[in-house]
């Protein structure tokens, strides 16, 4: 079976808009999170990953009536498919397949008082409940006419968007994929349920708000963001000389079979995941969904120390960008991506790694080189999936 390729891929996140902005931020262990200030209470005020882009035009079309979500996924999309040269292959041989976890909820919260009336609902109201207007609009946006999906498995989502397209490729249904995940969830729907539920932080300062690997501070700080990446087969990537960027060795995606908003706390689960997906291999060091929630990123720990002990370096990007929910998954690719190309492992910032010092976190920039990247990813409800990235 041919191996499963990255051939390209597109970027959009707080202080990032591209390949070299998200490199700056990565290699010098920048942190782009800013404050969200309420201007009544200042109690509200929240830390978060703000992308100041609006997205309504793109390559000089108007895109104001799509979600905000979908915008930033065509964005990314159009990176993407400029740097593998989509072009090159049939429309109808290109699948679509993206990953979100809140959709266009940012939209129906801000205009469902509109709804409650004929006249004053929006034109495209409902493509604010039809979460497939993602890879629809993606799809349109790029001129594809294949498979189009779209995955809402939540903060696993585009890890699973990955895990669809390999197999589609593999059996020959399409000839590429373009794949990944966004999510522009900074609504008080989104904050205050995540607040109730007690893992959003609630720090005002930034610089003490959503730190990995820390039992001394608590919760993770939300973010806007969109990663896509384009899969092909090796052999095709060959044949047109196209540059490949990494391959997806392995991934795999379960669910614990838990109750509402729960998750199994022993990490059994998703270290069967993690040890499936490594196999034999020992990776260069892991890319940790570790964001600030202690249950979360005690797991991370468990997971890395039952399996490598103290032998496999490991770091979490998210004391940087933040949390962008089913955006995430893909954005670690790139980030791995990244690393492999140039060379280094990023930084977990602000952490001190308090109540983690069993374990090698990665706290300052690390060149060396990268030959695999093992991606680890939770969501709500008991979702576990981990990717194992390689040099090309």
């Amino acid at each position: 079976m041919d191996d499963i390729v990255i051939t390209g891929y597109g970027i959009i996140g707080p202080g990032v808009l591209d390949k070299y902005s998200f490199l700056n931020v990565l290699e010098k262990g920048l942190c782009t999170q800013s404050i969200i200030k309420n201007v009544n209470h200042s109690q509200s005020h929240l830390v978060a990953g703000l992308i100041e882009e609006s997205f309504q035009e793109i390559n000089g079309k108007n895109y104001k009536r799509h979600p905000r979500s979908v915008r930033m996924a065509i964005a990314a999309a159009m990176d993407a498919y400029e740097m593998a040269h989509v072009n090159d292959f049939k429309p109808h041989r290109v699948a679509v397949i993206m990953g979100t976890s809140a959709g266009a909820i940012l939209e129906i919260e801000q205009n469902y008082l509109k709804f409650l009336e004929l006249k004053t609902t929006p034109l495209q109201g409902v493509s604010f409940a039809d979460t497939h207007t993602l890879s629809g609009s993606v799809a349109e946006a790029t001129g594809l006419c294949g498979p189009a999906f779209t995955i809402t498995t939540g903060c696993t989502a585009s890890i699973d968007a990955v895990s669809f397209g390999k197999l589609l490729l593999e059996s020959g249904t399409v000839d590429a994929c373009i794949v990944g995940g966004t999510d522009a969830p900074l609504g008080q729907w989104t904050i205050n349920g995540f607040k109730k539920l007690r893992v959003l932080s609630t720090e005002t300062t930034i610089e003490n708000a959503g730190i990995p690997f820390s039992t001394e501070h608590r919760g993770f700080v939300l973010s806007e963001g969109a990663g896509v990446i384009v899969l092909e087969r090796r052999q095709t990537a060959n044949s047109r000389d196209q540059r490949i960027y990494g391959k997806i060795e392995h991934v795999i995606s379960r669910n614990e079979g838990q109750k509402l908003l729960s998750s199994d706390t022993t990490g059994r689960h998703m270290l069967e995941v993690f040890q499936e997906t490594l196999g034999n291999t020992v990776p260069s060091y892991v890319n940790s969904q570790a964001l600030g929630i202690e249950i979360n990123d005690q797991i991370e720990r468990f997971i890395l120390k039952e399996t490598f002990g103290t032998k496999v370096p490991i770091t979490s990007i998210k004391g940087m960008i933040g949390h962008s929910f089913g955006a995430m998954g893909a954005m670690q690719i790139i980030s791995s991506l990244l690393s492999m190309e140039y060379g280094f492992i990023p930084p977990t910032i602000k952490s001190k790694g308090r109540g983690f010092e069993d374990i090698p976190i990665v706290f300052e920039t690390r060149y060396q080189a990268v030959e695999s990247v093992c991606i680890t990813t939770h969501g709500s409800s008991g979702n576990n999936a981990c990717l194992l990235l390689t040099h090309s």
